[in-house]
C-alpha cells in the first residue's frame, strides 16, 4: 500500500521505517527540516525513560491553579490571556488526575508503550548508522534528603508497580557519582534502565535519512486536510496539491488536532510549551543525566554542551516565547552546579522553545480514526514522545498491516474524547 505519514518527528520517522520494513510505499509530508529546531523532538531533554509513567495531573492539582496563573515563571505557568480558551482542556486535565486510581490507570497504560525504550532506540540507531547517539548510563533523580523522596511516594510506588527498579544512594555515594552536584542534595535514586539520546535533532534527521535510503519519499509541504469518500481515504491534501494514497498516519504533533477532526475525531489537544538552554563549554561534567526534585527540569551532557530542559507553559501555538523562562533554567543550573562559571557569555548559551502535543489525560492517541479506518492516529505523546517513538512506530505498522498490536490499544483510543 501507499502510506502517507504526516510529520517527520520521532513518531513519524519510526513509523516510516517500520512500514518500509513491511514492504509498503511511504511518503513523508513535512514542511520543515526533519530534526530541525521547529520540531518538538529537537528540543527534548534527551532522556529515554521507561520510568516516565506518571502523568502531569495529580490529586489536589486544582489547588495550585491560582499559583500557576500568578507566577509566569513557575515550573507550570498559565497565561491569563489564554485561560478562556484553555478552560475546557484544563477541566479535563484536573479530572484526569483527581484520584490515585486515575493516576494509577494512566501509569499502567503508559508502561508497555515505554518499555525497553533505550534498547528499541539503539536498534534503530544502529540501522541508521548513529548508534553513538544512544546511551544507557541510567538517569539520576536527586533530592535534598530522603524525606523529599518519600514525599513523592505515590509516583515511586506506581513506578515500582509498573516495573521500574532503582538504586538508592546516600550522601556519600551521591557525591562519589556526581562530584559537581551541589551539596544540598543528600539523597539520590538511580534508575539504571533509563537512557539518553545525546542529540535528538541529529538522531531524528538520521532516522529520516535512513527511511529515505529504504525508499521513502519526502514531500516538503504542509498537510492541510484529507479527502475521504464513502468512508475511504483517497488522498492527503497539502499546500502543494493532493497526494493519492491508501492509508495515512497523523503524526503531526501539536498540529494534529484539525487533521484528526477531518478524519471524524474530536481531540482536546493542547501545546505544553517547553524551553531548554544549552551552555557550551560549561566547565563541569555530569556522569549521568539528572533530574533535581526541587527544579522540575532535566540536566544532561550533549555534544553541544550542558542541556537544561523543562518548564511547562500553557499559552497556545501562536504566542511569542517568554525567554525569561529559559533564564529561569540557567539560574537554577547555577544553584545546582556551583562549578558552572559565573561569567558565561551570551554567545555560550543557546535557548529554544517548542510544543509538546498534550492530551489532558496524559495518554497519546494511537489507533484508527473514527470516521475512516484508513487514517491512523499517532500523536499527543506529551512529555514521552521521544521515549515512546519506537513502540508507537511498531503499533502503527501492525495496525496498517492488519496484525495484532504488540501492546494493548484500548487506553489510547481517541474515542475516549467523543
Amino acid at each position: 500500500m501507499h502510506v502517507v505519514i504526516i510529520g517527520a518527528g520521532i513518531v513519524g520517522a519510526a513509523s516510516a521505517i517500520e512500514l518500509l520494513r513491511d514492504g509498503h510505499r511511504v511518503t513523508i509530508v513535512e514542511p520543515g527540516d526533519p530534526g530541525g529546531e521547529q520540531a518538538a523532538s529537537y528540543g527534548n531533554g534527551t532522556l529515554l525513560n521507561p520510568s516516565s509513567v506518571i502523568p502531569m495531573s495529580s490529586p489536589g492539582l486544582w489547588k495550585k491553579v491560582p499559583g500557576y496563573l500568578a507566577d509566569p515563571l513557575g515550573p507550570l505557568a498559565i497565561r491569563w490571556s489564554y485561560l478562556p480558551k484553555l478552560l475546557p482542556w484544563l477541566r479535563r486535565f484536573i479530572q484526569a488526575g483527581a484520584t490515585e486510581a486515575r493516576v494509577s490507570a494512566t501509569a499502567h497504560a503508559l508502561a508497555p508503550l515505554l518499555a525497553d525504550s533505550p534498547g528499541l532506540h539503539r536498534r534503530l540507531a544502529e540501522e541508521a548508522g548513529v548508534v553513538e547517539l544512544i546511551t544507557r548510563q541510567g538517569v539520576l533523580f536527586v533530592f535534598p534528603d530522603r524525606a523529599a523522596f518519600e514525599a513523592e511516594a505515590l509516583s515511586w510506588r506506581l513506578r515500582r508497580e509498573t516495573g521500574t527498579k532503582w538504586l538508592e544512594l546516600d550522601e556519600d555515594e551521591l557525591r562519589q557519582r556526581e562530584p559537581a552536584l551541589h551539596r544540598r542534595y543528600r539523597f539520590g535514586v538511580l534508575v539504571e534502565e533509563n537512557g539518553q539520546c545525546r542529540d535528538p535533532g541529529q538522531y531524528v534527521a538520521a532516522l529520516v535519512r535512513h527511511a529515505e535510503g529504504l525508499g521513502a519519499v519526502i514531500s516538503r509541504t504542509r498537510a492541510t486536510g484529507l479527502r475521504i469518500e464513502a468512508g475511504r481515504l483517497r488522498a492527503v491534501v497539502t499546500e502543494a496539491g493532493e497526494i493519492a494514497c491508501d492509508k495515512a498516519v497523523l503524526a503531526a504533533g501539536a498540529r494534529s488536532k484539525d487533521l484528526a477532526q477531518a478524519a471524524g475525531d474530536y481531540v482536546p489537544l493542547e501545546t505544553e510549551r517547553g524551553y531548554h538552554a544549552v551552555i557550551q563549554n560549561p566547565g563541569i561534567e555530569l556522569r549521568h543525566p539528572m533530574m533535581p526534585s526541587d527544579g522540575k527540569m532535566a540536566f544532561a551532557m550533549t555534544p553541544a554542551g550542558l542541556r537544561i530542559g523543562g518548564q511547562v507553559e500553557l499559552a497556545g501555538l501562536e504566542a511569542e516565547p517568554n525567554w525569561k523562562r529559559a533564564e529561569v533554567l540557567l539560574r537554577f543550573a547555577r544553584t545546582a552546579y556551583p562549578g558552572l562559571p559565573s561569567d558565561v557569555t551570551p554567545d555560550q548559551v543557546k535557548v529554544w522553545m517548542g510544543h509538546r502535543p498534550s492530551t489532558p489525560d496524559g495518554l497519546p492517541c494511537i489507533g484508527p480514526a473514527s470516521g475512516c479506518a484508513d487514517v491512523v492516529h499517532a500523536f499527543g505523546h506529551g512529555h514521552v514522545g521521544l521515549t515512546a517513538g519506537p513502540m508507537t512506530g511498531k503499533v502503527v505498522a501492525a495496525i496498517i498491516g492488519g496484525r495484532p498490536s504488540p501492546i494493548p490499544l484500548a487506553p489510547y483510543s481517541i474515542r475516549r474524547f467523543a
